[in-house]
């Protein structure tokens, strides 16, 4: 159906080729023939025999109102919109009050986002069904006449209740017209409604959350585990405000019951230990229950939080725990480069030489251009005595520096010291003369 609508149910497009014949009266065979030959080049999606065939049966009897609703529908899937829309406007005035023929031309003008046409149209259809009602409202939002979408939806939201659907639109409009009051107290309205729906507080904490009103919001969150002591999602909100409350074992208690709750999505989840990590990072005392809860996240980590556990750890010097959370970041993200240099770089750092060497190697592969791989690379064969295999590398490195001065001197640093490892101090002399200068020009 239409392109700008939010409805579920698809009622406009609904083929009808058995009632039409009913309608006909009497027909001769002739007419009766070409009306079916019709039916049956649409079947097969020959739209322009049919539409023939619907002339040449017009050309005998013009005053029935279904064979300009099948002339429209085929126009219509011919993109011909002209012509679907003058077939279809015959069979309404031939038959004003048919739910299918309005829908078909309602349908023509949302295929041209012909607002005003449709929004007209739509106002006929909605005694048929509240779906159209709905249409309706997403049309305003279209045209920008929110006035109207909010009386339609308040109208639809009081006589069928609340809808995702309808909640959509209707934040929609909030957004688009900065009504950020009137978006709460709606809310707050149906708090107050419908006091058992765990959804409204939800949605209130949010909008309190988003608008600055934290203390609004913490009591709202508050109000909902008093009346649903076994709610898992308001402990999405709760956590967060505890940690800003400074009650650290309430937002540990929260977090504990987020992370295991069956109810919230992976992604959400990663982003309460991102939280956590944060805060363990200013509070270093909690780190234990760090490590209780991340190991909850169990699959639902991700290469970011694993990352920023990652760091966590270095910033607390700790090298091995944040070389194994790059380790598993790596495994999710393996075209990280970032990732892949820092496992690099610390394995360096821990003089684990042999494993920053492999890592480099396997690197490098993938990223073949990347100078400072080979400068690791040579850096730690260096290290393993392994100085012919330096020099290699090294001097494949540098063919890939650009405008790098500094890296430039590195590597004439490193070359120089595989020299000496050589027993060559004429060629590692050179190449620590080339470095000093470098240095010396920067």
């Amino acid at each position: 159906m239409g392109l700008f609508l939010v409805s579920t149910i698809s009622h406009a497009q609904v083929e009808n080729t058995t009632a039409p014949l009913d309608d006909l009266g009497e027909v001769d065979d002739q007419f009766q023939e070409l009306f079916f030959e019709a039916l049956k080049q649409k079947g097969i999606e020959n739209y322009k025999r049919s539409v023939e065939a619907l002339q040449k049966c017009i050309a005998i009897d013009n005053t029935q109102s279904v064979l300009y609703f099948e002339m429209g529908k085929n126009y219509n899937k011919l993109k011909n919109f002209g012509e679907a829309e003058e077939a279809l406007k015959k069979a309404v005035k031939i038959e004003p009050g048919n739910e299918w023929y309005l829908d078909e031309l309602y349908d023509v003008y949302a295929q041209q986002n012909e607002y005003d046409k449709a929004i007209k149209t739509l106002k006929q259809l909605v005694e048929y069904h509240p779906d159209y009602r709905e249409d309706l409202a997403a049309l305003y939002v279209r045209t920008k006449d929110y006035d109207e979408a909010i009386k339609v939806l308040d109208e639809l939201d009081q006589e069928f209740g609340l809808s995702l659907s309808r909640d959509f639109l209707r934040n929609q409009i909030y957004d688009a017209t900065g009504q950020k009051k009137e978006q709460i107290e709606n809310l707050e309205e149906r708090v107050v409604n419908n006091p058992d729906q765990q959804s409204n507080y939800l949605a209130l904490i949010y909008r309190y959350s988003e608008s600055g009103d934290t203390e609004k919001a913490f009591e709202t969150a508050k109000k909902l585990l008093e009346i649903n002591p076994e709610s898992q999602l308001v402990h999405l909100a709760l956590y967060k405000f505890y940690l800003d409350d400074n009650e650290p074992e309430k937002a540990i208690k929260s977090m504990e019951i987020a992370m295991k709750s069956p109810q919230i999505k992976a992604e959400a989840k990663v982003l309460v230990l991102a939280d956590f990590v944060r805060f363990v990072g200013e509070n270093p005392e909690y780190e234990d229950e760090l490590v209780a809860v991340s190991t909850m996240v169990g699959d639902s980590k991700d290469g970011k939080t694993l990352v920023e556990l990652a760091q966590y750890y270095l910033t607390k010097g700790d090298k091995e725990k944040a070389i194994t959370y790059y380790t598993e970041a790596l495994q999710l993200e393996g075209d990280n480069y970032g990732i892949s240099r820092n496992i690099i770089v610390l394995n360096i750092d821990l003089q684990h030489f042999d494993i920053a060497y492999k890592q480099a190697a396997e690197t490098l592969v993938k990223y073949p251009s990347q100078p400072e791989l080979y400068l690791m690379a040579g850096l730690s064969l260096n290290k393993l005595n392994r100085f012919k295999d330096a020099i290699e590398q090294l001097n494949m490195g540098l063919d890939y520096i650009i405008d790098n001065k500094k890296m430039e001197g590195d590597f004439y640093y490193q070359i120089a010291q595989s020299y000496l490892g050589l027993n060559q101090p004429k060629e590692a002399k050179r190449f620590t003369d080339k470095a000093n200068k470098i240095e010396i020009s920067e």
